[in-house]
């Protein structure tokens, strides 16, 4: 064995060997030559390999047309490139990183030849996301030497990258692979050797749910993708994403997780297996859940599951005037939106100062648009004008669509809709803006079930551009349509889903911010490092403990309790840290403090 690593810290990792040259390999090749790094590529395909020479050559032109580098940067960057079909070109490398496919006999086979190859104070990483480290570094006569480095895909985009360290490596091997990654430009985080690490952790429980709710024809692969891309600003819906990811591949990290965690959360849904079998594994063999122009092509095209648009269905009611019920932050946002659709708003609260301070909101929201040149003064009255505030729910009484935005508590909404059944006409349309309460049991305290509906608007209203709306088992056809016509005129971008707890975004969304909370219980990441890896290397707007504390940990803890009660699933049992959280009034940035502390306004 060779000897132990001492303290000091390893020389400039210079020379470097990239060993399985697919995308991941090529864009990881492509990052080290532009640092300036000598890069040989190795590949047991010499197709592969000149395929992937080509694709950093391509690459690079690009960059050139584009202006980012020079001809003479991209030619003294080609020249660092070497591409060859023989490992033992990895014999003079300061690192050699391994991203060949995900198993432990290919893998612990390059490790056992390298171990013979290499010198003895070579640093052995690999770019797995599923496998255990530590059983590949045991595996190893070199095992303080080795360790994880996991980079996201496209690899020159994406500026994660996860150092993994096993209890056998060295600290000076961290040290150095982490001063590499700063070089890149890339922001390394340290986490601890378990499937997924961070990131994937996070990332493929929630694909594995929103790949269940698919199987279970919940709501259409469309529908739930639009409605994690518009309802929480994610860049790609988690359908379209497990096809990029390749299915084969999350089926993989997926049955890694699950065998460590033993949650059914991370119990591969049957579709995964369903299609990899079967040859249907994403983008790279053109059809997964969607179908694609060409194997490996980003184009997608219709299909015999392609929904038609505009074809059928029952006809709508006519909607000239609408209802707003409640005067906080949402039910102005609502008021405003129908309003700026051209919609007479009758705007009602409990009194009749309520519904006027509910009104003042809008017209503050509506000044801000004209100082920011979105609308001019005159449109701005012209809308507030259509709005019309009201101490009393009797106003709705000539209304077409009542919608309600009250306090989330299934008593005081179905109170309310008792009321509305009393005071619209025949016919209205009477909705229910409810995250996770049964659009149902609203409908049972009303004596016309059948025209009660959900729309469940996103805050602010005015910005975000998703609906969910949510037909009970006796919802009428024609009131389904009036509602999808009704969000078209409104600008919104509608999305069906059945009436049970979470819909479809809270129902993806908060499993996974319990997830997030569970690593910090555990000790295994922290706040800070969760944040970065899920926004560098998730794409997401906000991390989860952002977005925690920015929804509220009252308001997370009481949908997580929703779901653990609808779905009878032990995963999806609220974290104690939440709970505990929660009952020292820690309840985020409207207490000042949550997960993280704030300063006063």
């Amino acid at each position: 064995m060779a000897a132990p690593l001492s303290d000091t810290p390893l020389s400039p990792l210079q020379t470097i060997a990239v060993i399985g040259l697919g995308t991941m390999g090529t864009g990881i090749t492509e990052v080290l030559a532009k640092a300036g790094r000598e890069v040989i590529g190795i590949d047991i395909s010499e197709a592969q390999a000149a395929r992937s020479l080509a694709a950093v050559e391509a690459s690079t032109a690009r960059a050139v047309q584009r202006g980012r580098l020079t001809e003479q940067e991209r030619t003294a960057l080609l020249a660092r490139v070497r591409v060859s079909t023989d490992l033992r070109t990895a014999a003079d490398a300061d690192l050699v990183i391994e991203v060949a496919p995900e198993s432990y006999e290919i893998k612990q086979q390059i490790f056992r030849e390298l171990d013979g190859l290499v010198r003895p104070e070579t640093i052995l990483a690999t770019g797995t996301n599923a496998l255990s480290v530590t059983r590949l570094a045991a595996d190893s006569a070199r095992p303080e030497r080795v360790l994880g480095l996991h980079f996201f895909n496209p690899a020159p985009a994406m500026k994660l990258v996860e150092v993994v360290s096993s209890v056998l490596t060295a600290p000076t091997a961290v040290t150095a692979v982490t001063n590499l990654a700063l070089d890149l430009g890339k922001e390394p985080v340290a986490v601890g050797d378990r499937p997924g690490f961070v990131a994937d952790g996070l990332l493929f429980g929630y694909l594995n749910q929103a790949a269940a709710m698919y199987e279970a024809r919940y709501a259409s692969r469309e529908d739930i993708d639009a409605a994690m891309r518009l309802g929480c600003g994610l860049p790609m819906g988690p359908l379209a994403l497990l096809d990029l990811i390749g299915v084969d591949t999350a089926r993989t990290v997926l049955e890694a997780m699950y065998s460590e965690s033993h949650d059914r959360l991370h119990a591969p849904a049957p579709i995964l297996k369903q299609l990899s079998e079967a040859g249907l594994t994403g983008r790279k063999s053109g059809r997964g859940f969607y179908t694609y122009d060409a194997p490996g092509s980003a184009t997608v095209v219709p299909d015999a599951l392609t929904p038609l648009s505009g074809v059928g269905g029952a006809p709508g009611r006519a909607v000239g005037s609408v209802g707003v019920a409640g005067s906080g932050t949402m039910a102005s946002g609502i008021a405003e939106v129908f309003a700026k659709a051209g919609y007479d708003v009758v705007l009602a609260a409990r009194s009749e100062e309520k519904a006027q301070t509910a009104k003042a909101r809008i017209g503050k929201s509506l000044a801000r648009s004209v100082d920011k040149g979105r609308l001019t003064a005159e449109a701005a009255a012209q809308i507030l004008d259509r709005i019309t505030p009201a101490g009393s729910y009797d106003a709705f009484a000539d209304v077409d669509l009542a919608l309600e935005a009250v306090a989330e508590d299934l008593e005081i909404k179905q109170q309310l809709f008792a009321t509305l059944d009393k005071v619209c006409k025949p016919g209205a349309v009477l909705a229910t803006t409810t995250s996770s309460l049964p659009v149902v049991a609203c409908a049972r305290a009303t004596s016309r079930p059948q025209d009660v509906i959900g729309m469940h608007f996103f805050n602010p209203a005015p910005a975000m551009k998703l609906v969910e709306v949510v037909r009970t088992v006796l919802t009428a056809d024609d009131v389904h349509a009036t509602v999808r016509e009704v969000c078209g005129r409104i600008k919104k971008h509608a999305v069906d889903c059945g009436d049970r707890a979470g819909f479809i975004v809270n129902a993806l969304l908060f499993p996974y911010l319990n997830n997030a909370i569970k690593m910090v219980q555990e000790h295994y990441a922290s706040l800070d490092d969760i944040d970065a890896a899920m926004k560098l290397g998730g794409g997401y707007p906000m991390g989860p403990f952002e977005l925690l504390d920015v929804v509220g940990l009252d308001v997370s803890l009481a949908i997580e309790k929703v779901l653990h009660r609808e779905f009878r699933d032990p995963g999806l049992a609220p974290a104690p840290l939440l709970e505990h959280l929660v009952a020292a009034g820690c309840l985020g940035r409207k207490t000042g403090r949550g997960f993280r502390e704030y300063a006063r306004r």
